[in-house]
């Protein structure tokens, strides 16, 4: 197992201290086999090894964008199951493991925005129509502990300056019909949603909004401009910006966000929490420009960083301008601190990809 990887698990169970919590009990994470699920099932091997994890974990995806390799290695353990569902089409009381879950993560949703323009039917259907089969699947269940909603900072849409960094309560400028809507929308509904089933039936619902995840078990194919430039640092390509790099956002390392969805998972009552870092707020073209020192340490990178009008039409279209998040609550309530730098960050996700696959 990668140097990389190892101190990263470390990492999430010294800053979520509560790894108890999951001990005999039934997880089941839908959407798992993406970029977060990596993360998180990896986590939760690791304690069901230590001898101090969930006495079951179920796995489900679609495998819309194909097969997840560590599925196959994960299911070489009795207590992970691994299984294609889809959650808008599939029946959960077919599945034996579902009925008696103790923690439900529900991230069956494309994330990537190159992929969820391609599947906007089905990126919208998993956000509303498989959340609300979960939902009622579990409305009734007096054992569930927590069901987690990943929703998304998409759904402040591009905020105003007086607006960022931006808290739980702006209500978002977002478009209803535009290319993103599939998405943006999905996770307002989804949230509303959730809002619902936990004042009418009590339903232990908990929704994280992440904001720009990156680092080792993101695909280079994933389309995301962390993706996109970490693919081109290992072809030895140049780094190729798609706008006028002014954009601005802050980029949380995935091993800080895990630990603050552990910790919106296991809150002790229905909320909705910011999940990023606050700084450094920086442009697209900074980023370029830590890709490109730390690939020519890493990689010993020759590439150049250069401008191209995108091919995909609708590539910019209601793309937020700046993204940063107020975690003030999420500090406060959740104790949540992240600690990882991008120009740390995207030297670990560098030196991943370099030591290649688990």
């Amino acid at each position: 197992m990668m140097a990389i990887f190892i101190d990263d698990i470390q990492y999430i169970k010294k800053k979520f201290a509560k790894t108890e919590l999951f001990k005999d009990t039934s997880i089941i994470i839908t959407g798992a086999g993406g970029f977060l699920g990596f993360y998180f099932t990896s986590f939760f091997s690791e304690l069901i090894k230590n001898g101090c994890g969930p006495k079951s974990l179920l796995l489900l995806d679609n495998y819309i964008l194909g097969e997840p390799e560590h599925f196959k290695k994960m299911s070489t353990d009795q207590r992970i199951k691994c299984e294609r569902f889809d959650i808008v089409k599939d029946d959960f009381n077919k599945i034996a493991e579902a009925k008696d879950a103790d923690y439900v993560i529900h991230m069956a949703s494309i994330a990537s925005p190159v992929f969820y323009r391609k599947y906007p039917i089905e990126t919208f259907n998993a956000n509303i129509v498989g959340l609300t089969k979960l939902l009622e699947y579990y409305k009734e269940n007096k054992n569930l502990k927590g069901l987690l909603f990943f929703s998304s900072s998409e759904i402040y849409g591009d905020p105003d300056e007086n607006n960022i960094p931006t808290n739980e309560e702006y209500r978002g400028l977002v478009s209803c019909t535009g290319p993103r809507a599939c998405y943006d929308e999905g996770k307002r509904a989804g949230e509303t949603l959730c809002r619902m089933y936990n004042e009418v039936y009590g339903l232990p619902v908990r929704v994280a909004r992440p904001f720009n995840n990156y680092g080792p078990g993101m695909s280079i194919y994933d389309k995301r401009v962390p993706a996109d430039f970490a693919k081109a640092i290992i072809e030895d390509r140049d780094i190729i910006i798609h706008s006028d790099g002014t954009p601005t956002r802050t980029f949380c390392y995935i091993a800080d966000a895990i630990v603050g969805y552990l910790k919106v998972l296991t809150y002790d009552k229905y909320d909705y929490f910011n999940i990023g870092i606050e700084k450094p707020e920086i442009t697209i073209i900074q980023l370029a420009g830590i890709y490109a020192e730390a690939g020519r340490e890493i990689f010993d990178y020759n590439g150049e960083i250069k401008y191209e009008k995108p091919q995909e039409v609708n590539y910019l279209t209601h793309n937020p301008q700046r993204r940063c998040p107020d975690i003030s609550k999420a500090r406060k309530y959740l104790k949540y601190e992240p600690e990882i730098l991008v120009d740390e960050g995207i030297r670990r996700y560098l030196q991943f990809l370099k030591e290649g696959s688990l």
